[in-house]
């Protein structure tokens, strides 16, 4: 009886489920389209499939539109580490910046920084992967004339510092969209070739986003 026990406890293993890895996306209204049809979410979500991995992740959007890095800090227990993620990308900063033109309620860069570090913080004590972006943009045009060009690049700095000091895998879309426009936007339009306003994702923009983000999840999946 007992040369048969292997071959069926095998068969169990061979043939159970495998556990996926869940992925959660953590930002703002950008995220929160993001799950949308044609949103950068969805559209990993499409690739991963067309790759044949749809049974080894599961994408989950956990966007909010307007939140800012310390309403991220404010919600995780909640909308992240309950619901025990792999790995979690941070999207977060266009708030922190956009808002202190658009209302005076951004976000100091201490503070930013501060915010980010104790999400961070809570992150790694429950040894969870986390890739970091910088914000896209507040605006298009090549020229450096957007208004919020200089505090977009201090803040993506300030990501970009966490990555590096933390060791943690960074999708740098600043540099990325600040590239594909000095490339595709001869007119010097300040929305229209990744944007559909400035800030939020058109087509193109969605698949760029996808596109930059899935080669990091997949290395982090392994």
């Amino acid at each position: 009886m007992k040369k048969f026990l292997f071959p069926f406890v095998f068969a169990l293993f061979a043939f159970a489920p495998q556990k996926k890895t869940k992925v959660i996306f953590f930002g703002d209204s950008i995220t929160q389209q993001g799950v949308n049809p044609g949103g950068y979410v969805t559209r990993i979500d499409s690739m991963c499939r067309l790759e044949g991995m749809g049974d080894k992740f599961e994408f989950i959007g956990a966007g909010i539109g307007g939140n800012k890095v310390y309403d991220l800090y404010l919600r995780m227990d909640d909308d992240v580490l309950a619901k025990n993620p792999d790995i979690v990308i941070i999207y977060i900063g266009v708030n922190d910046v956009w808002h202190k033109a658009t209302s005076g309620t951004g976000t100091d860069p201490d503070k930013f920084e501060k915010f980010y570090t104790a999400i961070l913080k809570k992150l790694k004590d429950r040894n969870i992967k986390v890739i970091l972006c910088t914000p896209a943009a507040i605006g298009e045009k090549t020229d450096f004339s957007n208004q919020q060009d200089g505090d977009m690049n201090a803040y993506s700095n300030i990501i970009r510092g966490l990555a590096q000091k933390n060791n943690l895998p960074l999708v740098d879309l600043r540099k990325i969209f600040l590239d594909y426009d000095m490339k595709n936007n001869p007119e010097n339009k300040d929305r229209g070739i990744l944007t559909i306003d400035k800030v939020h994702l058109n087509a193109k923009g969605n698949q760029l986003v996808a596109d930059e983000m899935w080669k990091l999840i997949k290395v982090a999946g392994n």
